[in-house]
């Protein structure tokens, strides 16, 4: 079945427009690639001067071509793009690259100019990839607009936003022996965004994994829904550049502050399976295990085999710091085990055979015959010299050594086990790692870089087991609730503490009792009902921050200490708002019973993310939070396990679970409030913001004690409400 990028991806005839006869331009180089890559569709060179280039006659304008090609490839400077691609949209041409810069990256001029290609592309349908791509590689094809060499065919496809960083891994590919499918420079973005590639190449025959470098993502909810479908059949491995600029922070709330762009979209890759790596040296090889390695069975786990302590040691650190689980070896398996490496070794993971190959390498195979036959045993990291023990000791062992690679391949690819194997050796690319890649086995010089080939094979097999889990519905989506109708008609994006309270009982939210008092009288009738202490809190359209104003008084007794308290309550926050310019407007104050201590405090909230929408975020709560920053997120909607999920990853997890004797919070009834905060936001598309924090996590109960909530802001465009 055709897809609608196939003209443009795996196009049957290319038009170079700027074609040249001058080595150094990129007209030039774009023909010369595709001669030398042996491009398989119609070659169609364009040059106001005509004339020939390598053989091929050259058309003065895209109008003079005797055929209509499959995509432009147009290697002319910026300014001219905008005629040239409209010449090629009249002329009925599918799609255009073009690599030219010049555009939004240089500024407000640039910027401009990038808009009049959005706009062809929106009017005549041409698609664009770039502007600013370093150009299209499609191995099955011969299509190579790139100019890279030695790019074999293989099952990896590679989407990346920086040519140089694609350049380091293709080259870094050819020398391993790796092959790729396709390759695309995305460049801008202008028209083709990352998740119509993904979806291009969820049905591309040749492809099998994707590796993805990027910066930034036109359409991040998109995106996400894309990786998440594609994710359960074809491996996505994900670097990010620009992780450290600021993304989605709002000071006016602790749930903004904590959930920037980058947090919200490393999240959503781990709720969605993707595998995302940290270092540029980590995106091939996590790409190459997840390949040609199968995933770590659920329910085993990862083993060590060494010949040396110290690289066994640093390798067990590496993995236990991804918090990938060590397999613990069954007794039979350790008896067996010794009968191979000699009563030096060790034969608990990590396992150190202490020398015992050194003079015959194809110890490793026998050790993992052995090993492959535990249940518990599903992956296996051999780190250390195997590969270099020709080099080591003696040539005379080159052969042997080779034997072992061949057998140490052949059996765990028997067994549906992954292998990763590092070697000191890996530079000198000896006959014996040949032979493991050769047979698909990732060969990896850096401890740390196989450690992160192991963590993705693992977490890829929990995903595969936990997935395909259908998102649940969100809930029907209500406009016109009172309090925000109120504050709609008041031109207010703030709501008061008793709105957002109407709001969460909807959604059966467990509320601290609360009562609106408004005269000093009032407070005292109501500490009368709570009978002993309260707490007092001020109600201000104006004020979110009720402690920062000093509008917030606890453990209050007493009438004469309640009166005064509600009268600096009302004096604190009354000056506050007039310090910041606004109208001392004060409807009262909450008074609201002193709760016995919690187990723990925690903070949920859901905050409206521009690229990626509604996330969640729980953690550690309290007026500290933005300190501690002990949060877990996730894109909404999500289901009771993923919450539960997440009260698990966060650090006062130990506390929830019962700490050194204490009793543990009630987890489920955890579950039930932060499932009701989600379906309130979810249910209530003009909330921006709601926190409820903190929130009192008991062990038969929680309870909300104080929650906030900030509507869209209609008069800035979405993407500048965060």
């Amino acid at each position: 079945m055709s897809h609608p990028l196939d003209p443009v991806l795996a196009p049957r005839s290319v038009a170079i427009v700027g074609a040249s006869s001058e080595s150094r331009k990129r007209g030039h180089q774009a023909v010369r690639s595709l001669v030398e890559s042996k491009y398989r569709g119609r070659i169609l060179p364009v040059h106001p001067s005509g004339g020939e280039i390598f053989g091929f006659p050259v058309a003065k304008s895209v109008e003079d071509l005797p055929d209509t090609p499959d995509l432009a490839f147009i290697c002319t400077p910026a300014e001219t793009i905008p005629e040239i691609l409209d010449q090629c949209a009249a002329r009925g041409v599918p799609g255009a690259a073009v690599p030219a810069v010049g555009f939004r990256e240089t500024g407000s001029a640039g910027a401009a100019l990038e808009r009049r290609l959005s706009e062809i592309s929106q009017r005549t349908g041409i698609r664009l990839i770039g502007p600013n791509t370093s150009g299209i590689i499609n191995t099955s094809i011969g299509l190579n607009l790139v100019g890279v060499r030695d790019v074999r065919p293989g099952s990896i496809a590679l989407l990346a936003q920086s040519g140089n960083v694609a350049l380091d891994i293709m080259t870094t590919a050819s020398a391993r022996g790796i092959g790729l499918s396709l390759y695309v420079g995305v460049g801008n973005e202008t028209d083709v965004a990352f998740h119509e590639y993904l979806d291009y190449l969820e049905s591309d025959p040749n492809t099998d994994t994707i590796m993805m470098y990027v910066e930034g993502l036109r359409d991040g909810r998109r995106f996400i829904e894309l990786a998440r479908r594609v994710s359960q059949t074809k491996p996505i491995v994900l670097l990010k550049g620009g992780r450290s600029v600021g993304g989605v922070a709002a000071a006016r709330s602790h749930t903004g502050a904590i959930a920037g762009s980058y947090p919200v979209l490393r999240a959503a890759l781990r709720q969605h399976g993707v595998s995302e790596v940290l270092r540029a040296d980590e995106l091939l090889s996590v790409a190459q295990v997840l390949s040609s390695q199968p995933p770590v069975p659920a329910g085993s786990e990862v083993l060590v085999l060494s010949d040396g302590g110290g690289h066994a040691a640093l390798a067990t650190d590496a993995l236990t710091e991804l918090g990938v689980p060590l397999a613990v070896l069954a007794d039979e398996t350790q008896r067996q085990l010794r009968k191979h490496v000699g009563r030096a070794a060790s034969v608990t993971n990590p396992i150190d055979i202490a020398g015992a190959a050194d003079q015959d390498p194809r110890v490793f195979a026998r050790a993992l015959e052995v090993l492959a036959r535990d249940p518990a045993v599903g992956a296996v990291f051999v780190v250390g010299l195997f590969g270099g023990y020709s080099i080591r000791f003696t040539e005379a062992i080159a052969e042997a050594e080779c034997k072992a690679a061949d057998a140490m391949a052949d059996l765990m690819a028997q067994t549906g086990k992954t292998l990763v194997v590092h070697s000191l050796y890996a530079s000198q690319w000896t006959d014996a790692l040949k032979r493991l890649a050769g047979k698909g086995v990732p060969v990896v010089n850096s401890l740390e870089v196989g450690a992160r080939c192991m963590r993705a094979a693992h977490a890829r097999g929990l995903s595969l087991r936990e997935r395909p889990v259908p998102l649940p519905s969100p809930p029907p989506r209500k406009a016109g609730a009172p309090s925000i109708t109120n504050a709609r008609r008041e031109q207010r994006t703030t709501l008061m503490e008793t709105e957002v309270r109407e709001l969460l009982r909807e959604y059966s939210v467990p509320l601290v009792p609360a009562r609106l008092c408004r005269t000093a009288d009032e407070v005292l009738g109501a500490m009368q009902e709570r009978n002993g202490r309260v707490g007092l809190k001020v109600v201000s359209p104006v004020i979110p921050a009720k402690t920062d104003a000093g509008g917030v008084e606890l453990d209050v007794s007493g009438g004469r200490k309640a009166r005064a308290a509600f009268r600096r309550v009302v004096k604190s926050a009354s000056a506050f708002a007039v310090r910041h310019g606004m109208a001392p407007d004060i409807r009262g104050v909450l008074v609201v019973p002193m709760l016995p201590k919690p187990v723990a405090e925690l903070i949920v909230g859901v905050k409206l993310d521009p690229q990626y929408g509604p996330v969640l975020t729980v953690g550690a709560g309290g007026i500290e939070v933005e300190v501690h920053h002990d949060t877990a997120l996730r894109g909404l909607p999500v289901g009771r396990a993923e919450v539960l999920e997440m009260l698990d990853e966060i650090r006062i997890a130990r506390i929830l679970n019962g700490y050194r004797g204490r009793p543990p919070a009630d987890r489920e009834k955890l579950a039930d409030l932060i499932l009701g905060v989600a379906a309130c936001a979810l249910a209530h598309p003009e909330i921006d913001t709601l926190e409820v924090n903190p929130v009192f996590a008991y062990e038969n109960r929680a309870v909300v004690v104080d929650a906030s909530a900030f509507l869209q802001d209609l008069t800035k465009p979405p993407d500048a409400q965060a």
